[in-house]
């Protein structure tokens, strides 16, 4: 299996009590602590607000930050999970993810989705189209782009989206190594099947989706199906999910760990949405001991998942769980 970790931004709330001053630098050196890991890949969220709820905390903008660690690193690639389709023209994020590239040396991801969240949506202007439509976005842009890294210039006359030979010069180094797929990778998130998943199996090297075993197992199936209607391989994409996590050496660690972030959020979030993120927390593949995360993730692995990318909502107050994870996780999965 092949990892991934988050840095935290702000936006999951995970950056409060930090001076926004001294934020660079506590995201910064995360960064730089996981480029000298174990992990293949770090990413931020494509978000303006905080969630559960809308705060007047930080939220750190992903693009900017891209760019920022693509300067700040060495080795280790760049995602978003996931940039919002609507919030940028595509032939602009074409543009912008290959200066991305250029800049990191070839390091560049693009994780890419409809997008959801409506309060944030409308609060900058955007509206909030009907999921048909921001589906139907996405894939006009992710064509856009598409063109954009293999061919250099990008012309489309969609019904939501109408380029006309836009240059995107340089193009990303990716897009002249000899990879099996040229061009910045390509993760489309979500799991719609009729629209979302067929976009993955055209032109994605990763999926990403999460659910129960029999949901996972399903959207993987949709996946093949739609490979096999346009002749693609469906070995050519890994299947990749979030994971959010809180591993002690103990369970009563792991316990007493929970209890910390909860604490952090409660100010925030009220408590019936506290409930349900603790839920959540405690029925994630990525909670308890080691030995019980990764069985959990070794169970998963077997049925299809390559690739976790961890959520470590700590990791601005306390490194020692993910040190654990390191330790003792990744080894025996890797």
């Amino acid at each position: 299996m092949r990892f991934g970790i988050f840095i935290p931004q702000g936006w999951r709330l995970d950056l409060v009590g930090i001076d926004p001053a001294q934020q660079w630098e506590a995201m910064n050196g995360l960064a730089q602590r996981a480029d000298a890991g174990p992990w293949e890949s770090l990413w931020v969220y494509d978000h303006f607000h905080t969630v559960p709820v809308a705060t007047q905390e930080a939220t750190h903008e992903a693009w900017t930050l891209m760019s920022a660690f693509a300067a700040s690193t060495s080795r280790i690639r760049l995602g978003q999970m996931c940039t919002c389709m609507g919030y940028r023209n595509p032939a602009y994020l074409a543009k912008v993810a290959a200066t991305v590239d250029i800049i990191s040396g070839g390091r560049a991801e693009m994780g890419i989705g409809g997008g959801w969240y409506e309060h944030e949506w409308r609060a900058y202007g955007y509206g909030f189209p009907e999921v048909r439509d921001r589906l139907a976005m996405l894939r006009e842009g992710v064509e856009i782009m598409h063109q954009a890294w293999t061919t250099g210039s990008a012309s489309l006359d969609g019904k939501y989206y109408q380029v006309d030979g836009a240059i995107v010069q340089p193009q990303p180094l990716q897009a002249t190594q000899p990879l099996q797929r040229p061009g910045i990778p390509f993760w489309i998130a979500g799991g719609g099947e009729k629209v979302t998943l067929k976009i993955a199996a055209k032109y994605a090297s990763y999926t990403n989706f999460a659910g129960s075993v029999e949901e996972f197992d399903h959207k993987l199936s949709v996946v093949r199906e739609h490979c096999a209607t346009l002749g693609r391989d469906p070995g050519e994409i890994t299947a990749s999910s979030n994971v959010n996590t809180i591993v002690g050496a103990t369970e009563a660690e792991a316990e007493e760990r929970l209890r910390a972030v909860l604490g952090r959020l409660a100010p925030f979030v009220g408590d019936e949405r506290l409930a349900g993120i603790e839920a959540e927390y405690r029925g994630s593949l990525g909670f308890g001991t080691p030995e019980q995360v990764a069985e959990r993730l070794q169970e998963r692995a077997s049925h299809g998942l390559g690739y976790a990318i961890h959520y470590f909502p700590e990791a601005a107050y306390d490194t020692s769980g993910i040190e654990l994870f390191e330790a003792e996780v990744v080894p025996a999965l890797a």
